[in-house]
């Protein structure tokens, strides 16, 4: 079976979940004749929580829209700390002490597959003038460490958010995650026993850490065998090293890109160099392979029912890797019925990562959401 990489190498970056699209996930990962397998679209999410909460931020004075933090200052004020004996890049927005810290609690940004800190940059400015913002290379990624032979797992990250809380911002913080950076935060949510988190925010939650997440979806079981052939395929290092150079080419990047955003005028250059430059690096070929080929970890589905935190789900409803009308993301949308501390909205021509695809859509409902924020 020939592996075609001159298509879109979806097995890269934040959006390699599987799901109810997954014959098409699949189909840019290996060349094979195309199956017929029918997406039910989701007509309308009808909560209450969303409903009343969409109508207060509508009403809202519109935010100043900022200027995208540049890359290069990113860059320079990025920060390190060191976590069992490897090294973690770190963003601290603004810098020193503000009036903001006094009365709101701190933010935790948390990337997804592939990517980085700077996949906030759209982000940061606006958050900053009402929080102080901290956003994490995860072990693996960006400027983090990328240290070769590591099994990497959901449950190591989720470990250094909470230490990272514990050690470094040392506050009662919220988290914000974008695909397998949600479920890390999920996970470090569920797990802590120190008051350390807040709230929670979901930006499109992954499954699993890859594509073998288990979900009550028969299209997907109907798939395995081929997701196991391509992870023995991933594990023989001439195979992973071509595939992995065909990946991180410019052109395959802003093809993958280009697919899982709605709003293609987010897809420039700077957001292809932030997912290429960390794939370059020593180490970045094996943490690839480790999770792509590791145990997807634990699932959502079982950890946000023990969660009573205030959590904001915020989707993309033109998500070709976690769509809303997925196991996951029919998970999620029943949630707002079922517990009363969970907000949901769904964002109308929005990809896998709102933050970086429609920031305006996505600070509409965010920033309402954190004022409201019960005072600790």
């Amino acid at each position: 079976m020939a592996v075609n990489l001159a298509a879109n190498p979806s097995f890269f970056l934040p959006f390699h979940q599987i799901h109810h699209n997954s014959t098409c996930a699949l189909q840019t990962r290996l060349n094979f004749p195309s199956l017929a397998i029918p997406k039910y679209p989701v007509a309308s999410l009808t909560c209450a929580n969303a409903s009343a909460a969409s109508t207060a931020a509508v009403s809202a004075e519109k935010e100043e829209v900022l200027p995208p933090l540049d890359v290069s200052e990113i860059n320079r004020k990025s920060r390190k700390w060191a976590w069992r004996g490897y090294t973690i890049s770190y963003l601290v927005y603004p810098e020193g002490s503000s009036d903001v810290d006094a009365v709101n609690p701190p933010l935790l940004l948390v990337h997804g597959f592939g990517a980085s800190i700077a996949h906030w940059r759209r982000n940061i400015p606006t958050l900053a003038q009402s929080h102080t913002v901290y956003a994490i290379d995860l072990l693996g990624f960006g400027a983090s460490d990328k240290p070769a032979g590591f099994q990497y797992s959901m449950e190591v990250w989720a470990q250094l958010i909470l230490d990272f809380l514990d050690e470094v911002v040392q506050r009662p913080t919220v988290l914000l995650g974008n695909s397998v950076g949600s479920l890390a935060c999920v996970i470090a949510a569920a797990e802590s026993s120190q008051s350390l988190v807040r709230g929670l925010v979901l930006f499109n939650c992954a499954g699993g850490m890859n594509n073998k997440a288990i979900v009550d979806d028969w299209r997907i079981k109907l798939l395995f065998p081929l997701l196991w052939l391509f992870d023995f395929l991933l594990k023989q290092k001439g195979i992973a090293t071509y595939l992995f150079d065909r990946v991180r080419q410019r052109d395959n990047l802003r093809n993958v890109l280009l697919s899982v955003y709605g709003n293609k005028e987010s897809v420039d250059e700077d957001l292809v160099e932030i997912i290429r430059k960390p794939a370059l690096d020593e180490g970045a070929l094996d943490a690839f392979v480790s999770i792509v080929t590791g145990p997807p970890g634990p699932n959502p589905i079982q950890l946000i029912p023990k969660i009573t935190l205030p959590v904001l789900v915020l989707w993309g409803d033109q998500d070709p890797f976690t769509p809303i009308d997925g196991p996951v993301g029919k998970y999620f949308s029943t949630l707002p019925a079922q517990m009363p501390n969970v907000n949901l909205f769904l964002l109308e021509g929005v990809g896998h990562c709102p933050h970086d695809d429609r920031p305006d859509l996505v600070h509409e409902k965010l920033l309402p959401w954190l004022s409201d924020l019960p005072v600790s």
